[in-house]
């Protein structure tokens, strides 16, 4: 390692997640990072194993980063407003840094994510805003796939140019968070479910 470059596994990461918003996240590589810090390729491998390793680092940096701002808007509030919050954090985090947003995307190997306690927390975050709700199992597993679907289908269209209309998508977007709150709200239990079949 350079002493000079002042090289650390967490300063590494830092630049990865920067380098993927800019050229995107499937883009990043460890020579692009080791020209970024003017160093050879080896100086970067005294700190991260490989280039999975630098991508799974990527993923729960953004991951974190992301599921932080969520927390920070929904706490203290409940029903709609927590939704909206959650919804627009969501939104924003994905358009401001869309390789990391990438990133979050990620499957990531099991073993990784066991020791990794953010993932715990999204999920944590995620069902306890809909347990507000008055959501059960397995109607809440299928709620949280629903906004998921949703929230990562539209800012992925957003962010690419895929809404060519004039309507504001600003607009589109606030109508469908309130279109989720009445889905949530009157969500059919497994239960009803089952005696309508």
């Amino acid at each position: 390692m350079s002493p000079r470059a002042g090289l650390t596994a967490e300063r590494i990461t830092q630049a990865a997640a920067e380098l993927a918003d800019e050229v995107g996240f499937d883009n990043i590589t460890v020579a692009a990072l080791a020209r970024k810090f003017g160093v050879k390729d080896a100086s970067l491998y005294s700190h991260i194993r490989n280039l999975e390793d630098l991508r799974n680092r990527v993923a729960m940096l953004a991951a974190d980063e992301k599921t932080g701002r969520i927390a920070a808007a929904v706490a203290g509030r409940a029903g709609r407003d927590a939704l909206a919050a959650f919804a627009d954090e969501w939104r924003g985090y994905a358009l401001a840094h869309p390789g990391r947003y990438a990133a979050t995307q990620m499957p990531m190997d099991p073993s990784v994510a066991a020791g990794w306690a953010g993932g715990r927390r999204a999920i944590d975050l995620t069902y306890g805003m809909l347990r507000a709700y008055g959501l059960g199992e397995p109607d809440i597993t299928d709620a949280v796939r629903l906004l998921r679907s949703t929230f990562h289908g539209f800012t992925t269209l957003e962010a690419s140019g895929g809404f060519g209309h004039s309507r504001p998508t600003t607009a589109s977007w606030d109508r469908i968070i309130d279109a989720l709150h009445i889905t949530l709200t009157h969500w059919p239990s497994t239960d009803e479910k089952a005696k309508t079949q």
